[in-house]
């Protein structure tokens, strides 16, 4: 199984849901086009990932590539990675008290198949106080997520509710992902 990721996440998913994967992250044109919708960008960027790890290494033609993206948003618009800290305190207090979305865009390619999907999981934060906000940025780990935050790490003190698939907000809906791979 070859994985078009290099995130340590997706890669604990898939080892502890019994694959061996080869890493080969896919470095693609990320940009949204004009008037794409967010879940319509995560379904394209999954597959061009896949098919751009498939096309640079054809010895991986006859493996199955799994490839994914996530993303984050609040009233439709996308939250990325944050440029600094003071972008992720920004994000943050937007998230504060509210609900958003976290959507995944997954494609598996298995010969001349491919298997696409967007998993949506909806996430309410509790309302969050300055020094809050400050003193999670300061651990540094909201710097390199998007949305500025990681529900796996401290992040979760701040998630009031889920609903949806828990490891879809992790980066990878795992459980779908296994049904989809056994069943091609």
């Amino acid at each position: 199984m070859i994985l078009a990721s290099q995130s340590p996440r997706r890669i604990q998913l898939m080892n502890e849901a019994g694959f061996d994967v080869t890493v080969c992250p896919a470095s693609i044109d990320e940009t949204p086009m004009p008037g794409e919708t967010p879940l319509a960008l995560v379904e394209r960027l999954s597959s061009a990932k896949a098919h751009a790890v498939r096309d640079a290494h054809p010895s991986y033609r006859a493996e199955t590539i799994l490839a994914a993206d996530t993303i984050v948003t609040l009233d439709g618009k996308l939250l990325g990675k944050p440029k600094d800290q003071l972008d992720a305190a920004r994000m943050l207090s937007n998230l504060s008290g509210r609900t958003h979305q976290v959507a995944t865009g997954v494609s598996i390619l298995s010969g001349t198949r491919e298997e696409k999907f967007v998993s949506v999981t909806d996430v309410e934060f509790y309302p969050l106080t300055d020094a809050q906000i400050k003193d999670y940025i300061a651990t540094g780990e909201p710097l390199d997520k998007a949305g500025a935050y990681g529900i796996q790490g401290m992040g979760k003190l701040f998630v009031r509710r889920i609903s949806g698939d828990y490891y879809n907000v992790v980066g990878l809906p795992i459980a779908e992902v296994y049904r989809r791979i056994t069943n091609m």
